[in-house]
């Protein structure tokens, strides 16, 4: 299978990697967003041709829960255990969902299957929404709010993965590594460990190429 990279909004763009492929019978496009939103995912199939297969999401993928589950068991290996586990999403207007956006219920899915496969207690993870912009609600509960409750309620060291984000970026590195940490730290919190993105972590590699060739 031949395979071209493409950035929604970057160079190269969809446009540029689609014409790369003129040539193949058939083309899969597959957007690196796990949980399916309007917002993102709809404005790449916005660019794409008709007749190519269209991957929507693979947000209860075997292959992306297990390679998630890898990466924070490592983690944990490297650095140790928190007392809890917080899997922080990218946050949407919660007029989004009103208008039947199935994307919270998808990132609740992927939070159980995830929490199932590191056999963690439903009352030992939390599922929250970062990156709001702007005065309207947005999914909720919000990240920080969250880790700041939890450290006024006792908890010293949390540790917090993106599952939203296959690639680390400025909302994890930055948002979680920095400013959520100090604010964990702030109301009372020692630690919060922060678990890397999927990355380039091969397992994930070989789980996008399965991805891609069975999507279900």
């Amino acid at each position: 299978m031949r395979v071209e990279c493409a950035m929604r909004y970057g160079s190269p763009g969809i446009a540029e990697g689609l014409k790369s492929l003129e040539q193949c019978s058939s083309v899969t496009v597959l957007p690196l967003y796990p949980q399916y939103a309007r917002s993102t995912t709809e404005s790449v199939r916005d660019l794409v041709p008709a007749g190519a297969t269209f991957i929507e999401s693979f947000h209860d993928h075997p292959a992306y829960i297990a390679a998630l589950a890898a990466g924070i068991e490592r983690h944990w290996t490297a650095h140790g255990k928190g007392e809890k586990l917080v899997m922080s999403f990218h946050g949407l207007p919660r007029r989004e969902i009103d208008q039947g956006d199935p994307y919270r219920d998808q990132c609740v899915v992927t939070a159980k299957l995830l929490a199932g496969a590191l056999k963690i207690a439903p009352g030992d993870y939390f599922v929250t929404f970062q990156s709001r912009f702007g005065a309207a609600e947005w999914l909720v509960p919000y990240t920080v709010p969250m880790l700041e409750w939890l450290a006024r309620k006792g908890a010293r060291k949390l540790d917090v993965v993106c599952p939203g984000f296959v690639s680390d970026c400025l909302e994890t590195l930055e948002e979680i590594g920095i400013g959520a940490r100090e604010s964990f730290r702030a109301a009372g919190g020692a630690e919060l460990s922060v678990v890397p993105c999927l990355n380039e972590d091969d397992a994930w590699i070989r789980a996008l190429a399965r991805i891609a060739a069975s999507p279900s």
